[in-house]
């Protein structure tokens, strides 16, 4: 399995990662907002179609290496908040949700489980990503965040998410560019 992410249409990302499980636990740094913080954003999940969805990024501190983001994105130093809604819930298997909800920016996100061998196959597919420029940010996003929750539950300290995000959007620009 390739920790990259592909385009599997020209608005949508897919990216696969192999975790350590129960399915369970992997579904707790989903859906609650603590372990969620460890890895992605802090924020309630009401887990219903029609739900709620907070995120509340703190990027810089995803690491002890506290790094801060490059000017691009001097506005996420911080807390960044951002709203989302429910749009398919099934415990333990599927998420999927409005991203960035009411905006112009207004995408969607699905997380699905299933269980690989002795481990658990997380897949993450954003849909209608239509800018360029986002659909960039957000393959280095995922990807970083991604390492990020697999790190958490490896029980590895991550390294800094900017740093990282940084590195890795430059590598998606050659990627995603043909």
């Amino acid at each position: 399995m390739n920790d990259y992410g592909v385009l599997t249409a020209p608005d949508t990302l897919r990216l696969e990662r192999l975790l350590p499980g129960p399915i369970e636990r992997v579904w707790q740094y989903l859906t609650e907002s603590d372990k969620r913080a460890t890895w992605l954003a802090a924020g309630d999940v009401e887990q219903r179609v029609g739900g709620k969805v907070e995120h509340t990024f703190r990027n810089s501190e995803l690491s002890p290496e506290h790094d801060i983001p490059p000017p691009k994105y001097a506005d996420c130093a911080g807390d960044v908040a951002m709203l989302g809604k429910v749009t398919a819930c099934e415990p333990l298997r599927l998420l999927r949700y409005l991203w960035n909800a009411g905006s112009a920016e207004e995408s969607e996100v699905s997380f699905e489980l299933s269980p690989h061998e002795d481990q658990v196959k997380l897949t993450v597919t954003h849909r209608r990503l239509t800018n360029p420029a986002e659909r960039l940010s957000v393959a280095g996003g995922w990807h970083t965040h991604l390492n990020i929750l697999r790190d958490r539950l490896c029980g590895n300290t991550p390294p800094g998410f900017w740093r990282v995000h940084t590195q890795l959007e430059q590598e998606y620009a050659e990627r995603l560019a043909g």
